[in-house]
């Protein structure tokens, strides 16, 4: 299938948060809370490319209640239009687009152009994000530690917590997609 084709394919972003059911009012609040800064030119210098957007996701993934509302918002500023696939029904697609070379991560933004050529690639996580995920994760216990369990779910509640209420964090993937999207 062409990047076309799975756009055809995909969901609507309207139709996607409302199928929701684990994340739908965290991502709710950041996509109300949320106000993308005054960008004027890069704003417009987006839309006269006249971009799309195919976004694999999943509910239950915090990254993806983090990042698809300041996307959403960024689509709307741009007329870029933003379609939905759920990673785990479209490995197929996932699959092209493993983060380093072997994990299915979300959420991905691909960007294409009005040929459904791909123009740029995003996710599944800002750096300074991945950094944050990077330095909560060194406490955890080894998967096999009776513990471990206990302590995942406890680092996710944080992860969650944390994505929703630092503000500054929104701004950090607003920052990285812009970096992303400047370079076409």
């Amino acid at each position: 299938m062409t990047l076309n084709d799975w756009f055809n394919k995909a969901m609507t972003h309207q139709e996607y948060i409302d199928a929701m059911e684990t994340h739908k009012e965290n991502l709710l609040h950041i996509y109300h809370s949320y106000t993308l800064p005054e960008d004027t030119d890069f704003f417009s210098t987006l839309r006269d490319k006249k971009l799309r957007v195919i976004v694999i996701t999943e509910d239950w993934c915090g990254d993806a209640m983090l990042n698809t509302p300041i996307l959403l918002h960024l689509a709307e500023k741009t007329n870029m239009e933003v379609r939905m696939l759920l990673r785990d029904q479209n490995l197929e697609l996932m699959d092209q687009y493993l983060t380093n070379g072997k994990s299915r991560s979300i959420p991905i933004f691909i960007f294409i152009d009005d040929a459904g050529n791909e123009v740029a690639k995003w996710g599944p996580r800002a750096d300074y994000i991945q950094n944050f995920v990077d330095e909560i994760r060194k406490d955890l216990p080894s998967q096999d530690s009776e513990e471990y369990k206990e302590k995942f779910n406890q680092m996710i509640k944080t992860m969650t917590q944390t994505f929703v209420s630092e503000k500054s964090f929104w701004n950090e993937v607003y920052t990285s997609l812009k970096q992303t999207l400047s370079k076409i």
